[in-house]
């Protein structure tokens, strides 16, 4: 069952699920109906394309084509038509063993044409970190994004049973801890 608006304040209210955002807000604001709205942070990594003719999964830790860029408040950005980056979120979140979150863009974004995860939607039980955000553009006019904008959106959902095996317990936990966004690690599925 996903949890509504009442179940999410409770849940923040409680710690039993925690939010931490290098911003002063009132985390409540941020909830709706049914989700918790996160906002963009400061952090984003950009594939230079001059450097990279392919990417190839099992070399994918040679880092030489990625450009990490760091904003400030409010700062504004400009997603190309075509372009891909990686954007981390504001907010730091630790999901409880007993729900998952699921990830999507707020419908917004969408009606710009900007693809916020078109995969990689799904938060186990146990991760903690900020979340990176797989960001492209699919208009064909630049579209710009502000640091701060609340741009993507967690729903919760109860777990039936008891978790055996959680993401920060797991090992190969690639992505547990994040505070930049993070590209692939792939690599460590191939060996």
């Amino acid at each position: 069952m996903i949890l509504s608006d009442s179940k999410i304040k409770q849940k923040l209210a409680s710690w039993e699920l925690e939010v931490i955002s290098n911003w002063w807000y009132d985390i409540n604001e941020q909830v709706w109906p049914a989700s918790l709205d996160f906002r963009l942070g400061t952090t984003f990594k950009i594939y230079r394309k001059s450097r990279q003719t392919v990417i190839d999964s099992r070399t994918w830790f040679d880092k030489e084509h990625i450009e990490t860029i760091t904003l400030v408040d409010w700062d504004k950005f400009v997603l190309h038509p075509g372009d891909f980056v990686l954007w981390v979120t504001m907010e730091k979140i630790k999901i409880p063993y007993d729900l998952v979150a699921r990830c999507e863009w707020r419908s917004s974004l969408g009606r710009l044409w900007v693809i916020i995860h078109s995969t990689a939607w799904f938060v186990d039980p146990g991760f903690e970190g900020t979340i990176t955000l797989e960001m492209t553009n699919i208009n064909e006019l630049p579209i710009a994004l502000y640091v701060g904008m609340r741009i993507w959106q967690f729903a919760f959902e109860t777990i039936d049973g008891i978790v055996e095996n959680t993401y920060d317990k797991r090992k190969g936990s690639k992505y547990m801890n994040q505070v930049l966004p993070e590209e692939s690690r792939i690599t460590s599925d191939l060996y």
